[in-house]
């Protein structure tokens, strides 16, 4: 009876769970906090299910919604601010997108996110059943990591990981760099006092010379007048 009331706890608590992630159209899969988390886009539910399902298997934490649109009310950048997406502190580490979707393209997407300086760093991914090398072309010179041709594929898939512990590399690297000025910074202000003091402890001598190079001035023994009165008279 015990082992039954742990159970029905349990699946309640999944249910709950499950429930709380579908809001306002946010389909985010549940899984450890640990595991990367994605951001998919795609218009077409077949190929959203599809990608959501392989991201699954490789690991990630998803979040999957059906237009570029809904992407930027999810990262909190749509010119119309919504106070109904729960989702603001949940980080994004890398966002999949279809490029052609109604009302904003893949494309639009991807510059939008680049213009933005709190995502900028983020790596975006590009998928299209069409092969065009000049759509190709602009999405990675927009600064888009990869455009995949689908059917997208579990080898796909698993590449993401690279862009994602690529662009962990490059902003610990940054913070290095940072916290290495910082260091320098405050390493150079004791030299520039110490070479202030040792810069002023040479010149003292160098003056010290001049002044015992002057000439002193006559004693009153040493005075005409002096010499005069101590002459012994004849």
């Amino acid at each position: 009876m015990e082992r039954n009331v742990v159970v029905s706890r349990r699946r309640k608590t999944e249910t709950t769970a499950a429930t709380a992630a579908k809001i306002e159209g946010f389909d985010v899969l549940p899984a450890d906090s640990e595991e990367a988390h994605v951001l998919a886009v795609d218009d077409s539910l077949v190929d959203r299910k599809v990608i959501e399902r392989l991201l699954k298997i490789s690991s990630f934490k998803v979040t999957a919604v059906d237009s570029g649109r809904r992407a930027l009310q999810f990262l909190g950048l749509d010119e119309e601010k919504t106070s109904s997406v729960g989702f603001d502190g949940l980080k994004v580490d890398l966002i999949i997108t279809d490029y052609c979707m109604p009302g904003m393209t893949g494309y639009e997407l991807l510059k939008k996110i680049k213009e933005s300086s709190n995502f900028r760093e983020i790596p975006v991914v590009i998928m299209s059943s069409e092969n065009i090398l000049t759509r190709i072309d602009r999405c990675l010179e927009e600064g888009a990591e990869d455009f995949i041709v689908k059917p997208v594929k579990l080898a796909d898939v698993k590449r993401l990981k690279d862009y994602m512990m690529r662009e962990v590399r490059i902003e610990s690297e940054s913070n290095m760099n940072k916290r290495k000025s910082c260091c320098d910074l405050t390493e150079s202000e004791p030299s520039i006092s110490s070479s202030s003091s040792s810069s002023s402890s040479s010149e003292s001598p160098s003056r010290a010379p001049v002044s015992s190079s002057a000439p002193s001035s006559p004693s009153p023994l040493d005075s005409p007048v002096r010499r005069l009165k101590m002459t012994p008279t004849e």
